[in-house]
């Protein structure tokens, strides 16, 4: 799977911008992509090093990841 067609959208939301500060990005992704999909297509786009990847299914058939990195931060989602 394509790495602009994994990741659809980084969520911008009170929450996800607290987690900005552990080092945890949240992502609106492709309800068909794996935790494997996720980590690559992160470390692709943003060229940066994953250590974990969360996902969570949601009701209306979306899915969501929540994306740890080992260190740094991602600069294009800077607030």
């Amino acid at each position: 799977m394509d790495a602009t067609a994994v990741i659809l959208e980084p969520i911008i939301t009170e929450k996800a911008v607290l987690a900005k500060e552990t080092g945890e990005y949240v992502f609106r992704v492709n309800p068909k992509a794996n935790k494997i999909d996720i980590r690559r297509a992160v470390e692709k786009l943003f060229k940066v090093k994953v250590a974990a990847v969360n996902t969570v299914n949601l009701q209306k058939g979306g899915k969501k990841a929540y994306v740890r990195l080992v260190s740094g931060k991602i600069e294009e989602l800077e607030v």
